[in-house]
């Protein structure tokens, strides 16, 4: 065996001697049984807070619902009041009473200023707690998480799943068959550059699996607090109507309904409670002086959505390409194009159906050119097109459309659209070319679409409706932040965004 498969069978066995050790290190650090306890409407002599038990509740894996469940520890607690003015708890809202707020934890501080900032001093609807971006909800919710487990570890409950030793070994590890199999690739006679892709290659899912198991396990102690926190959520659940509850009945149920959102039992208020990236088409606005619910529509599927003058025109030409294309094609059509007939027709290149398949798809991909839009997707959708079992089946039909004069009944129909199309993209680029309007409000969200350079979705509340339809801003053009008021200079026909500034409030 030469040195360069040496070093390949070294890799690939250090490959599997690292799997072995991570699966046992798994096996070896798995959360115990939690022993569920009697039922019980006692918290204990020092009760860990509610988020904390939303950590044991979910088997040291996350901190669902801890936000929420804070935030009504805290209404129980006399620094936040929730309010419900009618029959909906979806229009409660929360107030901070102003209360002497320094004895908090960090996660607790950290919901209080989150309440503070949407609540002021007149109060919001909880609806309006929700985030409207969502990397700052998830950055905002991974620090909380943070500091939730800081105070379980301090109060013994938990601790990191594999110790700072193993984890490092492991780490270390996982670069260890690459080395080898980039040794292999320069034994071999490769250049340094194919040695380091191939070095790395192994490392990177060794350690994105490394990566995704470290995170928390219990303590002994832990689990004995979880059996009892299951016991309470025993007692919690035997009330039929405490999973209705809504967020207002803190005043009556106090700290109990802040560990029902904890442990999972009251499922009505947690709904409500939202700390994440919230509903894309509902979101609370303040901007004109009242709080109220603005629904936001997408419009996802509008022909010329965000495209300028240029472009319009150019899809505008390429609608018209289908439609000359298919007319002229139709036209000079002639029957004696088509081999239908003797001991080599069904072998022929001029088969019917193979010549009408041709003819669409050439002008089909004239279009796409013509668009901007050519590339191997349309390659290969114009590979499956012409494949012959697309065709081979309906010879007759075929056969006999070559022998007509005209378009066929399809070829009139897209004819038609295209030609429809292509009156709609001249008619809005017209329009793009009026006089742009103003228009100024506060954002209410940013959505990116699934492709880079197409124009992002950008919700704005100009304060004199509940409705609004998001405009189209340009992919180059910077972000503009949720809350902040900016004044827009857009074209209505295409809903699209020629530019925007700050503006006052």
């Amino acid at each position: 065996m030469s040195l360069e498969d040496q070093f390949y069978w070294a890799g690939a066995g250090l490959i599997v001697l690292w799997f072995a050790a991570f699966w046992l290190s798994l096996m070896a650090t798995r959360n115990g049984t939690v022993h569920t306890g009697p039922a019980t409407q006692e918290f204990g002599s020092e009760p860990e807070a509610p988020a904390v038990v939303a950590l044991l509740a979910n088997r040291w894996r996350s901190v669902d619902h801890a936000a929420a469940a804070t935030l009504l520890d805290l209404a129980a607690r006399g620094l936040v009041e929730v309010r419900q003015p009618a029959a909906d708890p979806g229009h409660s809202t929360v107030h901070v009473t102003g209360r002497d707020a320094t004895d908090l934890t960090p996660y607790e501080q950290r919901v209080l200023a989150r309440i503070t900032e949407q609540a002021g001093g007149s109060g919001a609807p909880i609806g309006a707690i929700a985030f409207r971006a969502e990397e700052r909800a998830k950055a905002w919710n991974s620090a909380l998480r943070r500091e939730i487990i800081a105070e379980a570890r301090l109060r013994g409950l938990s601790r990191a799943r594999f110790a700072p030793l193993l984890a490092g070994a492991l780490s270390v590890a996982a670069f260890g068959p690459g080395v080898l199999l980039g040794l292999g690739v320069l034994t071999g006679g490769h250049n340094v550059r194919a040695a380091v892709v191939v070095g790395v290659l192994p490392s990177v899912p060794l350690m994105y699996l490394l990566t995704r198991a470290l995170g928390e396990r219990a303590t002994r102690f832990g689990l004995e607090r979880a059996g009892h926190w299951a016991g309470v959520q025993t007692w919690l659940r035997a009330h039929e109507d405490f999973a209705q509850l809504p967020p207002a009945a803190v005043t009556v149920w106090d700290r109990y309904l802040a560990y029902g959102a904890a442990l999972a039992v009251t499922t009505h208020t947690t709904r409500l409670l939202g700390f994440d990236a919230g509903d894309k088409r509902r979101v609370w606005s303040s901007y004109g002086g009242a709080w109220r619910p603005v629904r936001i529509r997408y419009p996802r599927l509008r022909l010329g959505f965000g495209a300028g003058t240029a472009q319009l025109l150019q899809l505008a030409g390429a609608a018209a390409v289908v439609v000359v294309g298919l007319a002229l094609f139709a036209a000079l059509r002639q029957p004696d194009w088509a081999v239908t007939s003797g001991p080599d027709a069904s072998h022929s290149l001029r088969r019917p159906g193979l010549l009408l398949t041709f003819g669409w798809v050439g002008i089909g991909m004239l279009a796409v050119a013509a668009a901007g839009r050519f590339g191997r997707w349309t390659l290969f959708a114009a590979f499956l097109a012409t494949m012959p079992g697309n065709y081979a089946s309906g010879h007759g039909w075929l056969g006999h459309a070559m022998e007509r004069s005209g378009p066929l009944p399809g070829e009139t129909v897209a004819i038609a659209c295209f030609g429809a199309l292509t009156a709609y993209y001249l008619a809005l680029a017209v329009l793009e070319r009026r006089a742009p309007h103003t228009v100024t409000g506060e954002v209410l969200r940013m959505e990116p679409r699934k492709r880079d350079k197409a124009p992002r979705f950008l919700a704005v509340d100009t304060g004199d409706a509940d409705r609004t339809v998001a405009w189209a801003l340009p992919a180059g053009a910077p972000a503009l932040a949720p809350g902040s008021v900016v004044r827009l200079t857009v074209s209505p026909a295409t809903r699209a965004v020629r530019s925007a500034e700050p503006a006052t409030a």
